[in-house]
């Protein structure tokens, strides 16, 4: 099971920012969660909110706002950015599309563009790069691009989709559902969790059989980890 940085160690750091993925580097994290949006000149940028209210107290919204425009106000890391980070120091990726937002599917387009511009750099880091959304149509955009793609579970009510390589329920889905487990298990796709926080979801999240759970603390997550595996 592998451990991935949610918009970084963003119980330490401020979420997003190159200080909280340069700090799940430290703290040992297998990879990088990150949302992926698009400004309106194009950029594709590390961003969870479809404005900056929460993190900046700012009005702008990203679709409507240029890189520049982002930048004058708080730390924007774009997607290139992180990407040679990851590359940098071999951490894997779950790249999250936002939905729903003007331009459609053309955050996928992007993003696979730019991954097909540096398949050659990708394949020699050795690492593994997963695209995940909600949206069960950015999903089959994305599910022949050779790239894993995993549809994420978010409510109760929401179908479990056999349109991808994989399956994201929230963890606290898991919780008081053991046999939720046993049923992602049966399907044999990848099973990606958010978002674990503490040992005893780890341990759900384990059992479950998951193959990455996306954590706020990678280095708490890391060390449950071991003491999980040492007890078996």
């Amino acid at each position: 099971m592998k451990i991935y940085a949610h918009r970084g160690a963003s119980h330490d750091f401020p979420e997003m920012t190159r200080a909280a993925y340069e700090g799940a580097i430290e703290q040992g994290a297998d990879g990088f969660e990150c949302d992926i949006r698009l400004t309106r000149d194009g950029i594709l940028i590390c961003w969870h909110d479809e404005d900056l209210k929460r993190i900046a107290g700012s009005s702008l919204r990203v679709a409507h706002s240029t890189l520049a425009q982002l930048k004058s106000v708080t730390e924007i890391l774009t997607f290139d950015e992180l990407l040679d980070l990851a590359l940098t120091h071999k951490k894997s990726l779950a790249l999250e599309t936002k939905h729903p937002v003007p331009t459609r599917g053309l955050v996928e387009r992007r993003v696979l563009n730019l991954l097909e511009k540096r398949a050659q750099e990708i394949a020699a880091s050795g690492i593994e790069i997963s695209i995940i959304s909600f949206s069960w149509r950015a999903i089959a955009r994305i599910r022949n691009s050779g790239y894993l793609s995993i549809y994420l579970i978010a409510h109760r009510w929401q179908r479990f989709f056999s349109i991808g390589d994989g399956i994201g329920p929230g963890i606290f889905l898991l919780r008081n559902n053991h046999e939720l487990g046993a049923k992602l298990r049966a399907r044999r796709r990848r099973l990606f969790i958010w978002t674990v926080n503490t040992p005893a979801d780890l341990e759900i999240a384990y059992q479950a059989g998951a193959d990455v759970v996306m954590s706020d603390r990678p280095a708490q997550m890391k060390a449950a980890l071991e003491r999980l595996q040492a007890a078996q």
